[in-house]
């Protein structure tokens, strides 16, 4: 008993014994209807491993669900019997005669035969399962965005089901956002509608056939899950070339607009007040990749420190909406009037089918010296002189009264202390003043280096900015002086490097370390008597 189990698990084994032989396909019904899905099974009567049919051929013709495979062996009274099966789940979105292949595997082939798709009235499919989709808009230029909505209505409870996407040749097709799912109630009959929208950008002109999603699944009906499936008529879409007369970045909207905002908004400002200008470009129907970079020229006296622009895009009554957002820093050098020119898009009106401009108009930005610049002039103070009651001549009778002499002799006692009171006011103003003025001007060189040095040790960017721009003003004897002026009056372009970097640290959009030290190590050391001369700017008043 033992050898003969041996022997049988020897020969179940044994892969010499068994071999491929025959290959079966089949289909569960035929005829079948459009739209409708049906099962197509190819058996094979032996064990096979890694090895399957091409079921790619199939593509031309239908809609292909994913393939499942399974492999069974029996023994009947001492009989062994293998087989593999592979499953898979086709539908036809046409009606007509249609060829089922052959299927090969090492070397051994199915026969064909055909098979039957019976037309369908769309219209007159089961109303518990259905399919809409629409358009919008019904025809586009090459490169412009659509949005091809597509919903599936269920009025049964479902249990498990796939809805395929739309396809179209010579587009890029990509869902947006997530599905969304409500309810409505048609004919007094709810239903369950899962809504899904997807961006169509043709790239290429003429007629073509967006091919309609379609459903496949189980739907609960009497305690019983049961097959259903949905389709729905395909959409013809127009496709328009690009005008042979446009030039530029190729932008098909039915809308676009700039829009800037500025931070502050005052059209005049001093010396070294970063102001912040935010440029947003909208446009409707097309994705937020096409969405041209707004290029501004650079003017001399202004630096500009750019942010990340921000592209995005969402879709609101069928129409995608993409939007860009450029924020730029201006940090003003030196005073001036500045124009800032006009800002100008092309884009192709699509309704109007002709080419339109958005423009923002130019803008002049008056730049003062700054107002925090001490003031050297030394008021003129005039001290009046105290109003000397003189006395009056008048005869003084020889009655006088010993008490009538004392109030005269504290009289005049008063108008000499007043006197002379008035005389220490008079020569100490002088020195008042004197000392005044040595407090409001600026610090002297050796201070602003020590406050630099302050502000290298606690890594504060902003305020060695200050303390820099301070000894700017010192260094080259005009207090409009920038730190441009700085780094030429040294003439060392690595000094220039660093302190546009610095600069950039504080109003741009660059997050790296500036090295202080090595900034404070360039300006400890004092330019020659000729550089500070051939630096040395005219006073603007």
């Amino acid at each position: 008993m033992v050898m003969r189990c041996i022997l049988l698990l020897i020969i179940i084994c044994s892969p010499s014994v068994f071999a491929l032989t025959k290959l079966e396909a089949s289909v569960n019904k035929n005829p079948v209807l459009q739209g409708e899905y049906f099962v197509l099974t190819i058996q094979a009567d032996d064990n096979v491993q890694g090895a399957q049919p091409d079921t790619s051929v199939l593509l031309k013709d239908f809609v292909v669900g994913p393939t499942s495979v399974s492999s069974h062996t029996s023994i009947i009274n001492g009989s062994i019997s293998k087989k593999t099966t592979w499953q898979v789940e086709l539908m036809s979105r046409k009606s007509g005669q249609f060829a089922i292949p052959a299927f090969e595997i090492n070397g051994v082939k199915s026969q064909p035969y055909t098979l039957t798709v019976v037309k369908q009235d769309l219209d007159q499919q089961s109303d518990d399962i259905f399919i809409k989709t629409s358009m919008t808009p019904n025809s586009l230029y090459v490169q412009q965005a659509g949005v091809y909505n597509v919903k599936l209505y269920l009025a049964k409870e479902l249990r498990d089901g796939q809805l395929s996407a739309p396809i179209m040749d010579n587009a890029q097709i990509s869902q947006l956002g997530k599905q969304i799912e409500s309810t409505e109630i048609i004919n007094g009959k709810r239903y369950l509608v899962v809504s899904r929208d997807y961006l169509v950008q043709p790239q290429k002109s003429g007629d073509f056939t967006i091919t309609a999603p379609s459903f496949n699944g189980r739907i609960q009906e009497n305690y019983r899950a049961i097959a259903a499936s949905a389709v729905t008529e395909d959409t013809l879409l127009t496709v328009k070339s690009i005008p042979a007369n446009y030039q530029g970045d190729w932008l098909p909207s039915e809308m676009v607009s700039l829009h800037e905002q500025w931070q502050p908004e005052d059209t005049q400002v001093e010396v070294g007040t970063p102001l912040t200008r935010t440029i947003t470009l909208t446009a409707l129907g097309i994705t937020k990749e096409q969405l041209p970079e707004i290029t501004l020229p650079e003017i001399a006296g202004i630096r500009t420190y750019p942010d990340q622009a921000e592209n995005n895009h969402n879709v609101r009554d069928g129409r995608v909406i993409s939007q860009r957002v450029e924020s730029i820093a201006l940090l003003p050098q030196k005073p001036g009037t500045y124009q800032l020119p006009e800002v100008k898009i092309p884009w192709f009106n699509t309704v109007l089918n002709r080419i339109e401009y958005a423009t923002l108009p130019s803008r002049t930005l008056t730049v003062v010296a700054s107002s925090s610049s001490p003031s050297a002039s030394v008021p003129n103070i005039s001290p009046e002189q105290p109003e000397v009651q003189r006395p009056q001549n008048n005869t003084i009778t020889a009655e006088v009264s010993s008490l009538q002499w004392g109030l005269i002799a504290s009289g005049y006692l008063l108008w000499l202390i007043t006197l002379l009171l008035w005389w220490l006011q008079r020569n100490k103003r002088p020195q008042v003043i004197k000392t005044a003025v040595q407090t409001d001007s600026q610090l002297s060189d050796k201070d602003v280096l020590a406050q630099l040095a302050t502000a290298v040790k606690s890594n504060d960017n902003r305020a060695f900015y200050q303390h820099t721009l301070a000894l700017a003003k010192l260094r080259c004897n005009n207090q409009s002086a920038s730190l441009d002026d700085l780094a030429a009056l040294y003439g060392n372009p690595s000094l220039a490097a660093q302190l546009n970097q610095l600069q950039a640290s504080l109003y741009g959009n660059q997050q790296a370390n500036v090295d202080l030290a090595s900034i404070l190590d360039t300006l400890k050391l004092t330019p020659s008597a000729q550089q500070l001369h051939a630096s040395a700017l005219k006073p603007l008043y």
